[in-house]
């Protein structure tokens, strides 16, 4: 990559990767090209702050992001948010606010040695008074070593960054870089401002300039679609409208003929799949059977591996249910040996059976705190040694060494249990499970305390 690709207009590449349905011509420097036969979401990007929608958490008077834009901000910032919500418009807003260098990276086709080229023009740049904004586009694909590159010129303010990402910037960005910029995240766009982006679309010169009409409907169809993406929902009415004739009407039905589904907002590698599946477990822990079926169906249309659910199923089966209804893990187990046998589309049904069941099933986290004291007590070497009536008695010596001396077979006994020591010394007395008195628990939980007290001699 050249210093003429560099520096004045981004590469083809970046320009195709702009992140949202807004954005800005900047003076002079061309960023986002358009023509009559542009897409209708970048012929819609907005010229100023004021055709902005949405943000205004980030975009109030006096905010941080509003000064930048407005060409009096120092940060650096970095621009969390799912797609369609105005990282890339915010970012070229910045730029023309800034009236000076603009240069644009995309992390898909830049390297170290382009961010440094970039930095090395910025030093010379800000030595005759110039500042350079640095926009870099789905920062998240930088690896380390690309990341701390930007470390020093990011600190000394030799470029002023903006660094757009959809992926949570806690796992994907590096430490140091987050220390030394704002961190803003951007959030869906509500429905009354997608209501009024559709508005415009269909009215301004730049849109559909009013050739055709459309009913509240169809908006609250595309809105709903959409699912707070601007930039989809530009796409969708788009799409819809070139079934319509100039004068005629755009009623639900072209909208669904020429939409057929919403595409579900969904990363298997990136936040959303952690969030989802979050929000999955704790439905069926907190026992709402119809959230919990709704996240399962999010996760099933954006083609999630079923296995990966059905793990996710045993895991809670146990976790959050245990012994208050031992069942919940035959079913689990169950329903992914099912998924592993008949596969996708028809793995949904098992899948569902079994969220329904854990999620209407009596809960106890009983077995995994018990497990997990137990495991603590190891790891803080309280052992002790294995009393020697519990030793291997198996081997020829073992009787001289006083193992398995003394043990009690508690099958002689009618009642199948015996009096006997089975802790080491340190831990005599010890009591890791505590049942709850939920579903098949509860029976458990009035019959332990008489077991415990039987075994121990009490």
């Amino acid at each position: 990559m050249d210093q003429e690709s560099l520096f004045g207009q981004p590469s083809g590449g970046f320009a195709q990767s702009a992140d949202t349905a807004v954005g800005a011509s900047l003076p002079g420097q061309n960023l986002f090209h358009t023509h009559a036969g542009s897409p209708l979401a970048a012929r819609m990007r907005p010229r100023s702050l004021e055709e902005v929608l949405g943000q205004e958490h980030l975009l109030g008077p006096g905010k941080p992001l509003r000064r930048l834009v407005e060409g009096s901000g120092e940060a650096s910032v970095i621009l969390y948010g799912p797609p369609g919500t105005g990282k890339t418009t915010i970012a070229s807003l910045i730029a023309a606010s800034m009236g000076q260098q603009f240069v644009g990276l995309s992390a898909l086709d830049s390297g170290v040695k382009q961010v440094r080229e970039v930095i090395e023009h910025a030093r010379k740049a800000l030595i005759a008074g110039q500042r350079t904004v640095l926009f870099i586009d789905e920062v998240h694909r930088f690896s380390k070593t690309q990341q701390d590159a930007l470390l020093a010129a990011v600190e000394n303010r030799t470029v002023l960054l903006v660094a757009a990402t959809t992926e949570n910037p806690s796992f994907s960005v590096v430490a140091p870089l987050l220390s030394r910029s704002l961190l803003l995240q951007l959030q869906p766009l509500e429905d009354a401002d997608l209501w009024r982006l559709v508005a415009r679309a269909v009215e301004d010169e730049r849109g559909l300039a009013g050739r055709i009409s459309i009913d509240e409907a169809a908006v609250e169809t595309l809105v709903q679609l959409a699912g707070g993406d601007a930039r989809r929902t530009l796409t969708y009415l788009e799409a819809a409208a070139e079934a319509v004739a100039d004068g005629q009407r755009l009623t639900v039905d072209t909208v669904r003929d020429n939409v057929n589904r919403a595409v579900v907002r969904y990363d298997r590698d990136g936040d959303q799949h952690y969030d989802v599946v979050s929000a999955f477990i704790k439905s069926i822990r907190g026992s709402d059977v119809d959230a919990a079926l709704h996240y399962l169906a999010r996760m099933v249309e954006a083609g999630e591996d079923p296995r990966f659910i059905a793990r996710r199923l045993i895991v809670h089966a146990s976790e959050d249910i245990g012994m208050a209804d031992p069942t919940a893990l035959t079913t689990a187990v169950a329903a992914a040996q099912a998924a592993q046998l008949i596969g996708m589309p028809e793995a949904r049904i098992p899948l569902a059976q079994a969220t329904i069941h854990l999620a209407t099933a009596p809960k106890s986290n009983s077995v995994i705190e018990a497990i997990s004291a137990a495991q603590s007590d190891v790891a803080q070497g309280k052992i002790g040694h294995v009393p020697p009536h519990l030793r291997d008695g198996h081997y020829s010596g073992a009787k001289q060494l006083g193992n398995a001396v003394g043990y009690r077979y508690p099958h002689d006994d009618p009642r199948g249990v015996v009096a006997q020591q089975y802790l080491p010394d340190q831990l005599q007395g010890v009591e890791y499970y505590k049942p709850t008195g939920h579903g098949a628990e509860k029976r458990v939980a009035d019959y332990l305390g008489r077991l415990r007290a039987l075994i121990r001699g009490r």
